[in-house]
């Protein structure tokens, strides 16, 4: 009994060292499995998708691209003031819209055309992301686009004619934009607009603002849009008002339908940010939306 009780005895000690030399095994090959994927992943670099699901986040432009190939055909739309009154079905009965293009010549540069019905302008710009938020090989906190436009007033002027020079106002943009989450994305707007002719000696022709958006998504398809430009001191922000807009994003599939309340009446960056009037406290607010539709003109390779 006592030789078939040892038999036994080290017939289960090998049987153990066995089993704890696989499972050091398993965890070891466990260890190198990770050490093999973070080296993987270290390798390349994942680029942030979607901060904000449109080319605008209200009246301004967003750091996104439509991408190379795409073109996107954007309808803005803008009602009267709330406090119109009934007569005038509180705004709904005025309007003011902007139809313009924009084209994807590269991922990074985008180029686009619009015309408004606001002093008749016409407006050209250029879009170009020059840094992309990532993770990985190369590691970058934020979004950076650049974005500049000019923008003509085409109005037939009263008494004497002015050169076509003095109708310009040119615009630019850095956009510098962060997305914190999958639901919340924050961005920065230091902006510069030069008009080439303004009314009065007083009034300035550079004005400077710096302009805050953020975009929080609130389910899988709808997302709470605001933004506010705020105007440096000078005569422009003695006389004007800060541009400040919040509205909704509602993806239906190829379309992006944004619906938003503003206080300013222009669509464009010669309007919203050195000529907004209106005063959210009195009603001077407008109803408004934005609907965009991409086409896909030449796809990748």
């Amino acid at each position: 009994m006592k030789h078939r009780f040892s038999s036994f005895g080290a017939y289960g000690l090998a049987v153990a060292l066995l089993l704890m030399c696989s499972s050091k095994a398993r965890a070891q090959d466990d260890l190198l499995q990770k050490l093999e994927a973070q080296t993987t992943d270290s390798l390349h670099t994942d680029y942030t998708q979607a901060t904000f699901k449109g080319t605008r986040v209200i009246n301004g432009h967003s750091v996104e691209t439509p991408g190379q190939g795409t073109l996107l055909f954007l309808i803005s739309h803008r009602f009267g003031t709330l406090n119109s009154g009934a007569y005038n079905f509180f705004g709904l009965d005025e309007a003011t819209i902007r139809l313009g293009l924009e084209y994807g010549l590269t991922d990074k540069l985008t180029v686009g055309v619009g015309r408004s019905s606001l002093e008749k302008t016409f407006d050209g710009f250029g879009k170009y992301r020059l840094l992309r938020q990532s993770t990985g090989l190369h590691t970058m906190p934020v979004s950076v686009t650049v974005f500049a436009s000019a923008a003509l007033n085409s109005l037939k002027f009263t008494g004497p004619e002015h050169p076509t020079d003095t109708r310009f106002t040119y615009t630019y943009q850095a956009l510098i934009a962060r997305k914190f989450s999958t639901n919340l994305s924050l961005q920065l707007m230091p902006t510069l607009v030069h008009r080439n002719l303004v009314d009065t000696r007083a009034e300035q022709n550079d004005v400077y603002a710096l302009g805050f958006a953020g975009r929080q998504k609130l389910t899988k398809r709808v997302a709470l849009t605001m933004e506010y430009y705020y105007l440096l001191p000078g005569h422009t922000a003695d006389e004007f008002r800060n541009s400040l807009s919040a509205g909704f994003d509602i993806e239906t599939g190829g379309h992006v339908f944004q619906l938003h309340f503003t206080n300013s009446r222009g669509m464009i960056e010669k309007f919203f940010i050195p000529q907004t009037t209106g005063k959210w406290q009195k009603g001077d607010i407008y109803f408004g939306f934005n609907i965009s539709r991409a086409f896909t003109l030449k796809p990748k390779a």
